[in-house]
């Protein structure tokens, strides 16, 4: 890195401000650049998801502040919430507000795009994060689309990130899976679907029941899996405790407290098995694909190489075709 400063204007570029880019906040060369506040936030006749603090009212973004305030119709998962929060941000909510949950999305959504649909400005916040991501708001994604209403975005707050960002746990690839079945029998068996999950697994959990699913993880994945428990974050008592999936299982036998986001490392890479690569390929080939086209697909799955797999199949498809040529020989 260079230590030169360089002069007024050495970085300029030819291109011309576009007329819209201080309303959109972008500067030189499609650089982040000053935005003109409350230029498009909201914009008559759309959709507009706009992400909550999920602990900290510090996080609220300036411009889920301003949709809060100018929106025709805030519907909000729970309209208590969403206006003690306005409260703590010394806000008030201009428009009409409505209450949008998984018990009446059927009957509010179609009300919601008849409202967007005559011009009015919607507005849709959940608790806690941003709407539709485990949280009420997907239906009406869905059917503005199919209506073509507009649907935009005010990013902010994500337990799903900050939990995976803090957890120590690979991040460059990831699954958000939600909240596991509540019942015993069905959240074993998602977690058996789990199991070989190469990407790194954000999951929620209520305190009450992350002690049994700790247990379950342990039973599924192993004791020794990675993991980490993210506790309270952003708000006071915040908690990160990063260990194996036993030691995560043992700290919770007591009572615990507050919102949980449990992140999980993927399953690790098993050693390829050279038996079991060109059983696959001899598989694919009884299917009608030629055996060293076989060969090369297994192998890029597996990590050997296509060759090694192409001749490891026809020495096994030799082995088992020999006994058969003897008993075409002795058959009279």
């Amino acid at each position: 890195m260079s230590d030169v400063t360089a002069p007024p204007g050495a970085h300029e570029t030819e291109r011309e401000a576009h007329p819209r880019d201080a309303a959109d906040g972008v500067g030189e060369a499609g650089a982040p650049g000053p935005a003109v506040p409350g230029a498009d936030v909201p914009r008559p006749g759309e959709i507009l998801l706009a992400a909550t603090p999920i602990g900290n009212a510090g996080d609220a973004s300036a411009r889920l502040r301003l949709a809060l305030e100018r929106a025709d119709i805030v519907a909000a998962e729970d309209t208590r919430r969403v206006k003690a929060l306005a409260q703590r941000l010394g806000l008030r909510i201009g428009g009409r507000t409505v209450a949008y949950h998984e018990h009446n999305e059927a009957q509010r959504t179609g009300e919601l795009i008849e409202a967007a649909q005559s011009g009015q400005s919607v507005v849709m916040v959940s608790d806690a994060g941003m709407p539709s991501v485990s949280d009420p708001g997907y239906r009406l994604v869905v059917a503005a689309a199919e209506a073509g209403v507009p649907v935009s975005a005010a990013p902010g707050p994500s337990a799903v990130l900050t939990a995976l960002a803090v957890s120590g746990l690979a991040s460059d690839r990831f699954c958000f899976e939600g909240f596991l079945p509540r019942k015993q029998g069905e959240r074993g068996r998602a977690l058996a679907e789990l199991a070989e999950e190469r990407r790194t697994m954000v999951l929620f959990e209520s305190p009450r029941r992350v002690h049994a699913t700790l247990e379950a993880m342990v039973e599924a994945f192993g004791p020794e899996r990675p993991a980490a428990l993210c506790r309270e974050l952003t708000k006071t008592h915040e908690e990160v405790r990063r260990a194996t999936l036993a030691e995560l299982a043992a700290s919770t036998a007591g009572e615990v407290l507050g919102e949980i986001v449990l992140v999980v490392a993927g399953a690790p890479r098993r050693a390829a098995d050279p038996e079991r690569a060109a059983a696959a390929a001899l598989a694919l080939a009884d299917g009608g694909m030629r055996l060293k086209e076989a060969a090369a697909q297994v192998a890029r799955g597996s990590g050997l190489r296509p060759n090694a797999v192409y001749q490891r199949a026809l020495a096994l498809r030799d082995h088992h075709a020999e006994p058969r040529a003897r008993a075409d020989r002795l058959d009279p």
